[in-house]
Order: structure tokens, then C-alpha cells, then sequence
């Protein structure tokens, strides 16, 4: 456990009765930083509705302007962005703060690599830990210069160059690995191509597409993709609508699952298919989710899901499901805490190089809350009991935005009361988290509130 500082703001969930209701949740994370990068590398105008104010989000918007990108929020809440046109970012005059949002230090490391001068990265605390070697591997084999800690660590400085064409097989299916070449690419003549073992979420080519970007995507026989970018493309400004975030959905969707006589509803969700593991794997643990009004917004699948509660069971989750899922897996961990019988969860690797080792700290804070569980290097394995668990524990962050709202919803159904050391990291990627949640009956507040 770390020491705690004055900063930190304890938020404590106790157990509550069934939630209903309607809402919507936050904008789409993947899709609210890509919006605003591929806007201020556009020529014109892009107007983006819904897009998720959180703060990783503001920091990629604060850096895309130090970048020369004219972004504004209006006052019906709709973002305007006027683009530098690709090829003509401006010299930041200070370090680009990344915050929290390793998407937006990945992605903007591509953004810069081709630009003809030297920007500096940096982050909090918990960013300066996750390794960038990923992205500075093939970003140097293209041609930039990328000077760092080790094993390519926060801070460090881009020097960019006129970059030549890759032909990149990342080691790590990683949607931001093939998001960063994309980007690179974006300045580079001739073709750039990725090759993806395993199809990842492709928000980016489909954004490019809507951007008029053409974005040339095969299927291999043995189920790897190729995505082929053809450089120095010119990008025009477009519309946006970013739907609700399949990610920030599924804390309020497993809070329900666990409380029987539940029966909520969540409008205007992002489904793409690339990213709806998490409602697949709760449907196969007898979740009863209902998928209704799908339709398409600027390429992307969306609709609205209703979470009836009852009991769930126990299942083995197949690893090749954790891509399509894999910033989910802190909440479903905790949906297994509350199931009957053993939830088999591997193939996690991903998981101990996000904002915290989540499988590390996840398994911490469940053993604390009295569940039982066991934790192996690429998962976790949870024996439900089909009972509540006894909860009762305050459980350290480590700055895990994900991990917090994870233990609130647990707290939620627990016996005794559950307590995160520091609330304020949910504004990363849900603000209004605890008042939404108590909008719905949760009971969730500052610790020692009455």
C-alpha cells in the first residue's frame, strides 16, 4: 500500500438495493482522442458532438492546440476544431502533458515523428512507468530520432524526420501500436503497412475513412490483418458524433447484473464489434442483456443495451476474447466475484503495462474484500460463491481510474462497505461517475459522509 497524501479524496460504496433507470455514459475515450487528433490534422472544420470531457481527453485537446490545431469548446457542448492540414503542425513552445492517457502519448508520438522539430513528452506518475518501447521501435525503424529513460519511459523527446514506409508485425496485438504507425504514416511518402495477429479495435482506420483517408484493410487466411496506409493523403474536416463508451458502460451494466430485480438501460453505446467482449462474456454468464436500435454513426455501430440483474455463473473466458475487451476485465472481475462456481479469466498479459499491474492490484484489493481467487502471470482465476463478498476493505488505486470505479461497483453488493483511496482519478475517463450510479440507487460517497 502507498502512503496516502492530502490530495487523495476516499470514496466510499455500500451496499444498495436494486438500480434502474435510463442513462447514457461518457463519450467514447478511443474515440474522443482520435477525433481531436485527426481534426487538427485535418484542412477545415470538424465539428465532434458527445465528446468525453474527461481529463485524458482535455490533455490530448491542450496538446493538439500547443501543436497549432484550433480547438474550442462551444456553448451547446460541441467541440470546434480547426486543423493545421497534415505536414503543417506548428513547434510547441512547452512539454506536451499526456496526463494520465498513455492512447493519447502513444498516438501523438506518431502525430510528431515526421515533424521537423523536437517535442517533449511527459506525464503523471503513473504514465512515467508505462514502457513506450512499443511505438519508439517502430517510429525509429521509420526513421525518428526518440531520446528516453529506459526501455523508451516517459519523459523523452521526439526529434522527427522525413520518414520512409514500414512494413511493421507488431510483437503485441495493440490497437495503439498500429494507431501510432498510422499516424506516422499520415506524412510519409509511399505505403505503410501494419500486420495484426489479431484483429484490434480499428477506430483509427475507421475515422481516417470518414476523414477521406483511404484506408486499405485485408484479412490473411489465418485471421491476421493488413491495414495499408498510402502517405501524404490530403485529410478534410467532417462531423462526429462519438457515441457512449462500451468501456464506462460496463461498470453501471455489471452493477446491475449483481443486484437482482435490476433493470436498466444505457442509450447510445459504441458497438463496435471489435469491442463488445465484455457484454459477450456476461451474456455467457447468464447476464440477461438485450441489444436494441443498432444503427451506424460516422462508421462506427452503435445502440442501446438493457441489464436485467439476477444470478450470474461462472465461465471460462476464451483469451482470444481479451482484445476485444481487455480495459474491461478489472470490472468483470468483479462480476466473477459475485457468480457461482470458478471464472477462468488468461491471455491478460496486456493487463500488467496498463495505468496500474491490474491484475496485481486487482487481486489485492478482491483478496482484502474476502474473495477467493488465484493469480497467475497472464490472469486471474475467481471461485464464486454465488454469495455476496464480505467487502469490508479500502483498496489503493494506484492511480487506476478503472480500478476504482471496479471496486465501487463491488462495494455495491458487498456485506460491508468498500472504500478507494483516491475518488478523483475516475475523472480520467467517467466524470460524474458517483452521481450517476446514484442516480440509478447506488450508494456511493466521500468516506465517513453520513
Amino acid at each position: 500500500m502507498t502512503t496516502k497524501n492530502s490530495t487523495q479524496r476516499p470514496v466510499t460504496s455500500s451496499r444498495c438495493g436494486p438500480l434502474r433507470g435510463e442513462i447514457t455514459v461518457p463519450g467514447d475515450k478511443s474515440m474522443s482522442h482520435r477525433s481531436l487528433i485527426l481534426g487538427g490534422l485535418a484542412v477545415g472544420k470538424t465539428t465532434v458532438s458527445g465528446l468525453l470531457e474527461g481529463e485524458d481527453v482535455l490533455c490530448t485537446a491542450e496538446a493538439m492546440r500547443k501543436l497549432g490545431a484550433s480547438i474550442e469548446r462551444c456553448d451547446d457542448g460541441t467541440w470546434e476544431i480547426h486543423g493545421v492540414g497534415v505536414g503543417g503542425l506548428q513547434e510547441p513552445d512547452t512539454v506536451l502533458d499526456m496526463g494520465n492517457s498513455g492512447t493519447a502519448a502513444r498516438l501523438l508520438m506518431g502525430v510528431v515523428a515526421s515533424a521537423p522539430f523536437t517535442t517533449f513528452f511527459s506525464g503523471d506518475a503513473s504514465l512515467h512507468k508505462r514502457p513506450m518501447r512499443r511505438v519508439a521501435v517502430p517510429l525509429e525503424e521509420m526513421g525518428a530520432q526518440i531520446t528516453s529513460r529506459s526501455n523508451a519511459r516517459f519523459p523523452l523527446a521526439i526529434t522527427g524526420q522525413d520518414l520512409i514506409p514500414i512494413d511493421y508485425h507488431p510483437p503485441v496485438a495493440s490497437a495503439q501500436v498500429k494507431s501510432c504507425i498510422m499516424l506516422a504514416a499520415l506524412d510519409t511518402p509511399g505505403i505503410t503497412t501494419v500486420t495484426e495477429s489479431k484483429p484490434t479495435r480499428d477506430h483509427t482506420e475507421n475515422m481516417l475513412s470518414h476523414f477521406g483517408v483511404t484506408v486499405d484493410v485485408t484479412q490473411n487466411d489465418d485471421g491476421s490483418r493488413v491495414i495499408a496506409v498510402a502517405g501524404q493523403q490530403e485529410m478534410e474536416g467532417a462531423d462526429i458524433l462519438v457515441p457512449g463508451d462500451p468501456s464506462s458502460a460496463a461498470f453501471p451494466v455489471v452493477a446491475a447484473a449483481i443486484h437482482d430485480g435490476s433493470d436498466l438501460t444505457i442509450t447510445n453505446v459504441g458497438l463496435n464489434p471489435l469491442r463488445d467482449g465484455i457484454f459477450e462474456t456476461l451474456s455467457d454468464m447468464g447476464a440477461d442483456i438485450q441489444i436494441s436500435n443498432v444503427r451506424l454513426q460516422a462508421g462506427e455501430q452503435v445502440g442501446d443495451i438493457r441489464v436485467r440483474g439476477g444470478m450470474l455463473k461462472g465461465v471460462t473466458v476464451p483469451p482470444e476474447r481479451a482484445v476485444s475487451m481487455i480495459d474491461e476485465y478489472p470490472v468483470l472481475f468483479v462480476a466473477a466475484a459475485f457468480a457461482h462456481g470458478t471464472t477462468t479469466m488468461r491471455g491478460l498479459e496486456e493487463l500488467r503495462v496498463k495505468e496500474s499491474d491490474r491484475i496485481a492490484v486487482m487481486a489485492e484489493g478482491l483478496k482484502a474484500c474476502g474473495v477467493s481467487l488465484e493469480e497467475v502471470e497472464d490472469g486471474l482465476i475467481i471461485h464464486g460463491r454465488a454469495v455476496p463478498p464480505k467487502g469490508g476493505a479500502t483498496v489503493n488505486t494506484e492511480l487506476d481510474h478503472r480500478i476504482a470505479m471496479s471496486f465501487l461497483v463491488l462495494g455495491s453488493g458487498s456485506e460491508e462497505p468498500v472504500t478507494v483511496d483516491d475518488g478523483a482519478v475516475m475523472e480520467t475517463s467517467f466524470p460524474g461517475f458517483t452521481t450517476l450510479m446514484n442516480r440509478l440507487g447506488a450508494k456511493i460517497g466521500p468516506k465517513g459522509a453520513s
